[in-house]
């Protein structure tokens, strides 16, 4: 039996036009459907992608479905990547509302037109908005996933990786909690081959002994480094929900910090905030809540307060804008 993957992308803006192209240069989708306001700009994409094909892995079914959210329905995984960037020139936390708003405009009627894929939500603040989507819609909060601390977990190997001269791929590193800036890293599991960080440094303390606050520095504000200059990011978030996306579609088991439901992890439970998680084709799999340090168990108990105080501002938001949502 032939099983074509199909895999929806909602917002077509910086971001959402580079996860199609990962998403197609990655021979993911045998159908990739295309939704956002601006319906030139889809039209615009589409013939872009289309022009591309003969240089993808395979061929793809590259559709323009402007806002018709219910034709995603049959998708394997859709991409939530609608937002206003501008908004959020200061901090993740200024789309708050923008894009729960726009959220609120496709999740229903996708879900009631029998939507029972994976959610890949990107739309800042993160994890804020897998919430949202979690609480509207009542749906199997393991099928929406946050891409989180994904790819702040990669800045901060990079950072490692420029500091120590070892390949990114060979540093076992995470940042957890929000996807925002009570963001950590969990250093005391930070690894080489296997080697914790630490006792590389007092191997070749020259070497290995890096200064640390910096370093996680690097990786949280890598976003704005990338915004200051080009008012946006793009290949690194598209390439995240890309690889997401893979572990979805190839059922892969792969080991990932992302922004998942907490249902006691930590002591912490009621928001998504991102922890290792295992990720296959029903999305978060498992999640492995990790053995943290004192100070960073301070440090996610902080972040996710941070997130539930957003949570809270929007409650108030739905009350006074959508007094339909109340009950």
């Amino acid at each position: 039996v032939t099983v074509l993957r199909k895999v929806g992308i909602i917002g077509i803006g910086h971001v959402g036009a580079h996860v199609a192209n990962a998403v197609l240069s990655a021979g993911l989708a045998e159908e990739l459907k295309l939704c956002d306001i601006n319906e030139q700009k889809v039209v615009s994409e589409c013939q872009d992608l289309s022009d591309t094909l003969g240089f993808y892995p395979h061929n793809c079914v590259i559709g323009n479905y402007g806002t018709q959210y219910e034709q995603l329905a049959d998708c394997d995984v859709v991409i939530n990547a609608a937002g206003d960037v501008k908004t959020s020139a200061k901090d993740r936390d200024g789309e708050l509302f923008v894009t729960t708003d726009i959220a609120r405009t496709w999740i229903s009627r996708l879900f009631n037109a029998g939507f029972h894929g994976v959610i890949i939500t990107i739309s800042n603040p993160c994890d804020v908005v897998a919430t949202e989507i979690w609480h509207i819609t009542g749906y199997d909060p393991r099928k929406i996933i946050g891409t989180g601390t994904a790819l702040d977990s990669a800045r901060l190997r990079n950072a490692i990786a420029k500091r120590v001269n070892v390949d990114q791929k060979s540093i076992g590193a995470y940042m957890l909690g929000e996807h925002g800036n009570s963001q950590f890293a969990y250093w005391s599991n930070v690894n080489i081959a296997g080697k914790p960080l630490d006792q590389l440094a007092q191997d070749d303390p020259q070497r290995f002994a890096l200064d640390k606050d910096e370093t996680e520095q690097d990786a949280r504000r890598g976003g704005y480094r990338v915004y200051a200059g080009k008012e946006c990011t793009e290949y690194a978030i598209a390439a995240t929900a890309a690889r997401l996306t893979q572990a979805v579609l190839c059922d892969e088991h792969y080991a990932t910090a992302c922004s998942t439901l907490l249902t006691g992890e930590q002591g912490e439970s009621g928001n998504y905030a991102s922890l290792p998680c295992i990720i296959g084709a029903n999305g978060v799999e498992e999640v492995l809540s990790p053995t943290l340090t004192e100070s960073e168990q301070a440090k996610f108990h902080a972040s996710c307060e941070h997130i539930r105080a957003n949570i809270a501002q929007l409650a108030w938001w739905n009350d006074e804008c959508h007094p339909m949502l109340r009950g």
